[in-house]
């Protein structure tokens, strides 16, 4: 009797061993079953060349002002301003179930033209982060277009500004760079306050690709302070302006 309650126990311990493993081994493949593939649409320069060669059909649009455009852009772009009053009717001549690339000078336009045409029913918008500063940085090709003649100073002209006994604070900025334009009025006082002692200039980025390239300026605003033509302090993004004083002191 004994050694028929021994064999039952042992054969119902068994059989509970083997539902308990049967669920788990369910709840491992239904969460297996889950886990879904996430696409980065935000890529490195170099990711965003490799995926142009991957999908070599697919249209690359340029969505800074022609005039940025003319003066340097990847080969295959087309050109369609964010800001002009045609984007989004030229946008939508594109394909939107088919992939597109977006970039502009460092990132913000693109992003915002991505979600744009996100929100206007696209579903495969690959951005390059940093747009053409990173593009550049990374010794990447670009094609110039017949109109353009100038890419701005070249490094002699700008290294003729930094020869000065005082400090030199050069900012490079653009139009449209939202810190650029926070940082300017005070960029602008300071000019006056400390102009016994710090040279503030200002250089367009846009219209200076060339030194933009060879400094490695990547994003916007970025502040480049020199004490005897050499190169002390450097900050890329928004400072305040009491945060910038403790460098030029």
């Amino acid at each position: 009797m004994k050694l028929n309650l021994v064999i039952l126990f042992i054969a119902t311990s068994l059989l509970m061993n083997a539902c308990s493993n049967g669920q788990n081994n369910s709840n491992t493949n239904s969460k297996g079953n889950e886990q879904t593939k996430t696409i980065n649409y935000l890529l490195s320069a170099i990711d965003f060349q490799k995926k142009m060669e991957e999908l070599s059909l697919a249209p690359v649009v340029d969505v800074r002002t022609p005039n940025e455009f003319w003066g340097g852009h990847i080969a295959k772009a087309i050109n369609i301003d964010f800001r002009g009053s045609n984007f989004d009717s030229e946008i939508s001549k594109l394909d939107k179930t088919k992939p597109v690339f977006v970039y502009c000078l460092s990132g913000g336009r693109s992003t915002a033209a991505a979600n744009n045409m996100r929100s206007s029913g696209f579903t495969d918008v690959y951005e390059l982060s940093g747009g053409m500063m990173k593009w550049r940085a990374a010794s990447l090709p670009e094609t110039t277009d017949s109109r353009t003649t100038s890419t701005g100073m070249t490094k002699a002209e700008y290294n003729k500004l930094l020869d000065s006994k005082k400090l030199v604070l050069i900012d490079f900025y653009a139009e449209w760079c939202a810190p650029c334009k926070k940082m300017a009025p005070y960029l602008e006082e300071l000019k006056k306050e400390m102009a016994n002692k710090v040279t503030i200039i200002r250089i367009d980025a846009d219209k200076n690709t060339a030194m933009c390239k060879e400094l490695k300026v990547e994003a916007l605003p970025t502040l480049l302070l020199y004490k005897n033509k050499e190169n002390t302090w450097s900050n890329t993004g928004y400072i305040s302006k009491e945060d910038l004083l403790t460098h030029l002191k």
